[in-house]
């Protein structure tokens, strides 16, 4: 039984190449708007048209991609409003986790948790993003498994490589790490007090904290592309 368990948690080519695709975005590689040049991802990955076919529909399903009937694939290049509702929805399923894990929290989860949130340290410390974001995502991810609420899980799960992208955008403010890290550290103080209603709180507000840095780092980069073009106007 052990056994078929562990061939049912193999994964598929597409499921691989989507993997692939996803990392690709979420470093930029492939930008928002670009278009997905399927003979260069077949070449480059030695795979042929039907699996990254199949990867690219998954990617549409979780908004990463835009599939164009008879134009191709492109990366989704959402506006800020749909960016929001996102995360309004995820602050609220991630309050819920966060609520639900500070009730059920044992000594050993909490000596775990104390654990990743000491990671965080670390990242932040060296002012590793990439690690930062990835001890972050294990962290969230952590609290999701405690909660132990399979529906909740399957609603996470798919927002959650969403808004990955954007978790790491909002990072690229020079001071939204700062205040990330402060999060962290009040919520692990909550979380010792196994206090679950301001767990709650406290999460929706990291998730907002997050938005907000996305919103102000989008005006930022549309006041100098603005700049940009009036300056290059020549009279």
């Amino acid at each position: 039984m052990i056994y078929a368990m562990k061939l049912l948690e193999k994964k598929t080519l597409h499921e691989e190449i989507a993997d692939t695709l996803r990392d690709l975005i979420i470093k930029g590689e492939l930008q928002e708007g670009d278009k997905i040049n399927e003979n260069e991802l077949c070449a480059a990955m030695g795979i042929s048209k039907t699996p990254l076919r199949e990867a690219l529909r998954v990617l549409s399903v979780e908004g990463l991609v835009q599939l164009v009937p008879n134009r191709g694939s492109y990366v989704a290049k959402p506006t800020f409003e749909e960016i929001k509702e996102m995360f309004d929805v995820m602050s609220a399923l991630e309050g819920l986790c966060a609520r639900t894990a500070a009730e059920k929290m044992s000594d050993k989860d909490l000596s775990h948790l104390e654990k990743l949130h000491n990671k965080l340290e670390e990242k932040y410390e060296s002012r590793d993003l990439k690690g930062y974001l990835r001890y972050n995502d294990i962290y969230h991810s952590f609290l999701q498994d405690l909660a132990g609420n399979t529906t909740l899980n399957q609603m996470i799960k798919g927002l959650r490589k969403k808004i990955l992208l954007y978790r790491l955008q909002s990072l690229a403010l020079p001071e939204r790490l700062d205040h990330s890290i402060k999060e962290h550290r009040e919520l692990i103080k909550i979380f010792r007090k196994r206090d679950s209603e301001r767990a709650e709180g406290l999460m929706r507000k990291h998730l907002k904290a997050q938005c907000d840095a996305i919103e102000k780092l989008r005006e930022t980069i549309l006041i100098k592309s603005t700049f940009h073009r009036s300056t290059s106007i020549v009279p």
